[in-house]
């Protein structure tokens, strides 16, 4: 009695550790709700930080660039320990810290006295979105299992960066009735307690969904983790590279994109449309590319999405109008858009599900230090140089990264270009 028992415990544990989306709907669209939470605070900050700055009377490109510093560096970190947190502890905790952060930024930035007050709020976000996203990052990937990846990513993408967009769109709306100041950051209290209550309350761990994964897996274990998701791997070196370049390049539009609208005389109201337009393509976008990525060649679908963000760039620098503005941001959004979601499920298919959140925290690790890089390079630029030349070299850089990854990439399914057996992991 005792031994059958016991075998029903096996079969009712293994049960609820099957993988898929269907058997696990519940889990992975509450994940993508919590998801957008987290995507809605850093979107408050988008497109009114600058004004913001202007009122604590910061004016040099680099100093208003740091809160992208203090923020881009924090979060790469917590990229980084999330892994090894997730590995010794398990995702749901991981998730929770994350939020436990969040909660004062808000208040930090509508009670901000001075430019400090800022960056104090950039590094605890930088500890919310490296924790929280990464782990809802993980245990989406961990529940669909591989046959859904591409989906589950460009899902979990789009709740997060069209959520960017509308919290934008929302900041520039209240900051053009009420000020920059306070009003703008309200809503924060919202997401971050919302984001808080539905882990503490609904979420559920995920790490049987790992053990039952890695019990069938036939892919081979990394010998060195580290060098080969950063640049050894034909294919995780590769994206890890182009996303450093990708969040690079977001740096310099999350940093200057307001400076250089309002130079070219824009409203407030444009600026804000204009800022939240290219997350909420690059959003929604990803409904569509995620899914390709579960049946085209990411090797394409990234240097395509690569090359339009340079295009893009090129275009918004030398736009005229709105509406040239407005074309530019959809180019940058759909680029964007092909590439985010291929990333992830390109470092998801290459590793072994025990060494997954490592390799994970890794990729996102160099792809948010690309933050850094940016504000620092285009801070430096828009000083000496101006801005034109700041997004012409940003713009040549983006392009530079999609003909690397067509280069070195290996393609696994067959679409334009002919397929090829990618070698064993070394």
């Amino acid at each position: 009695m005792s031994l059958l028992k016991s075998f029903s415990k096996i079969i009712l544990r293994y049960k609820k550790s099957v993988q898929g989306l269907k058997a696990n709907w519940r889990q992975f669209y509450l994940l993508v709700l919590i998801n957008a939470f987290v995507g809605s605070m850093i979107g408050l900050e988008r497109a009114v930080l600058p004004g913001l700055a202007e009122t604590l009377g910061i004016n040099s490109y680099t100093a208003l660039l740091s809160f992208i510093i203090a923020f881009g560096s924090v979060k790469a970190l917590f990229n980084l320990v999330a892994g090894k947190l997730a590995n010794r502890y398990n995702r749901r905790r991981v998730l929770l810290i994350g939020w436990a952060a969040a909660l004062p930024v808000p208040y930090l930035l509508m009670y901000a006295q001075e430019w400090s007050w800022v960056i104090a709020a950039n590094i605890l976000l930088g500890i919310n979105q490296g924790l929280a996203w990464s782990a809802t990052v993980m245990m989406k990937i961990d529940l669909v299992g591989e046959k859904d990846r591409g989906f589950a990513m460009g899902l979990n993408e789009f709740a997060g960066y069209l959520t960017v967009g509308f919290a934008a769109f929302l900041a520039t709306q209240i900051a053009s009735a009420k000020g920059f100041s306070f009003y703008p950051f309200l809503p924060g209290i919202l997401f971050s307690m919302g984001g808080l209550i539905l882990t503490l309350l609904f979420v559920k761990d995920t790490e049987r969904h790992v053990q039952v994964e890695a019990q069938q897996s036939k892919q081979s274990i990394l010998k060195c983790i580290w060098k080969q998701t950063t640049f050894q791997h034909y294919n995780l070196g590769s994206v890890t590279i182009s996303g450093f370049i990708n969040n690079l390049n977001d740096g310099v539009i999350w940093g200057l994109l307001p400076v250089l609208l309002l130079n070219k005389q824009f409203n407030l109201s444009e600026i804000g449309l204009l800022a939240g337009v290219y997350p909420a393509v690059w959003g929604l976008g990803q409904m569509a590319t995620g899914k390709m990525g579960d049946v085209f060649c990411k090797k394409q679908l990234i240097t395509t999405g690569m090359l339009l963000q340079a295009i893009g760039l090129l275009l918004l620098t030398y736009a005229s109008n709105f509406y040239m503005a407005l074309a530019a941001m959809v180019l940058m959004g759909l680029g964007t858009a092909l590439v985010y979601p291929n990333f992830l499920t390109v470092i998801a298919e290459h590793t072994h599900p025990q060494q997954r959140s490592e390799s994970l925290s890794i990729f996102r690790f160099w792809r948010d230090s690309g933050y850094v890089a940016g504000a620092l390079l285009s801070g430096f630029l828009a000083d000496k140089f101006g801005l034109s030349v700041t997004f012409v070299f940003v713009a040549a850089l983006t392009g530079a990264g999609g003909l690397l990854a067509h280069l070195r990439m290996c393609c696994t399914a067959k679409f334009l270009w002919k397929s090829t057996r990618c070698p064993e992991l070394r």
